[in-house]
């Protein structure tokens, strides 16, 4: 079945803190100078009008408070929905146009280093209006350094400080849950279905991260990067369980149909017992705020006796 996002009490206060903190912006920076994530040391005297690229930045933005500040956004800037609803929209975060940028007339750009293409970016790094860089590291320190960063960016040093605290402390939660599996199952991240193959997530890559957090051995442990793989590389990487990324506009049924449809699947573990999971891309992957709530749901999807009974969890 497909996945669903979890009721659980630390989710609802999160949510909750985010709506909170939208009510009430922070106070316009003035003169604070950052090391942002490519080195650069930029000074930020005016945080009225941020321009957000990156959905986790969006994310951090809102739970810091500084929703109202945002005059625009990126496409993937999906959490929370009034983000997109609401604000303007640069397009892709891979596909800026320095032209696009410029035209929603920020007083700041905060944006994810995966930001492009890199020669927009290198224009835009060059305008009066200050281009602060964050780093993408899918980690629970790299959320924490993200937090931070631009917490002193906006001035809100203090709730950034609490959101990391918050944030250690569910981290250490998930820590408990994953000391309790004994068996950890080998688990493999689809990203989309290419000319009938696989694109799948191997080391260094943001699928790797949120597998390993929620207790599982990532099959595809010898593939680097994001890569597709032809049906008898899938069937030797004998994944006990599979989740994939939904896509916009098209029905969980259809995503998984199309993925069980491949023979390479079909003789997989995954594929014999039915174990495909279809996910929310930037809430597993985007390792913003709630990646804590994620890895706790993609966990739950991989052992429901674990989620069930806070016992051992051996499937």
């Amino acid at each position: 079945m497909p996945a669903t996002h979890t009721d659980a009490p630390r989710i609802c206060a999160l949510l909750l803190a985010i709506l909170t903190a939208v009510a009430a912006s922070p106070a316009v920076a003035e003169d604070v100078t950052v090391v942002d994530g490519g080195g650069r040391t930029v000074t930020v005297t005016d945080t009225s009008r941020i321009l957000s690229v990156g959905g986790d930045v969006t994310e951090i933005l809102y739970v810091l408070g500084a929703g109202k500040s945002l005059v625009a956004v990126d496409t993937t800037s999906q959490f929370p929905p009034s983000a997109l609803e609401e604000k303007k929209s640069v397009g892709y975060m891979r596909a800026l146009s320095s032209e696009g940028v410029l035209s929603v007339g920020a007083t700041v750009v905060i944006a994810s280093e995966a930001a492009g293409p890199p020669e927009v970016v290198k224009t835009l790094k060059g305008t009066s209006v200050p281009y602060v860089e964050v780093t993408e590291q899918s980690s629970p320190e790299g959320i924490a350094a993200k937090v931070a960063l631009i917490a002193k960016v906006i001035g809100a040093k203090t709730r950034g400080e609490k959101l990391v605290q918050q944030m250690k402390a569910d981290f250490a939660v998930l820590a408990e849950q994953r000391g309790k599996i004994k068996h950890p199952l080998r688990a493999l991240f689809v990203l989309a279905i290419q000319n009938g193959r696989l694109m799948v997530g191997g080391q260094t890559t943001s699928a790797d991260a949120i597998i390993k957090l929620a207790g599982a051995i990532n099959a595809a442990d010898g593939v680097k990067g994001f890569r597709p793989l032809p049906d008898e590389a899938v069937v030797e990487l004998a994944p006990d369980v599979i989740f994939a990324m939904r896509r916009s506009g098209a029905s969980s049924e259809h995503d998984l149909s199309q993925i069980f449809a491949l023979k390479g699947v079909q003789a997989t573990p995954a594929g014999k017992a039915k174990r495909i999971v279809m996910v929310d891309g930037q809430y597993m992957l985007g390792f913003g705020p709630r990646t804590p709530a994620a890895a706790h749901d993609l966990m739950s999807e991989f052992y429901p006796a674990l989620a069930g009974t806070g016992g051992d969890a051996k499937r």
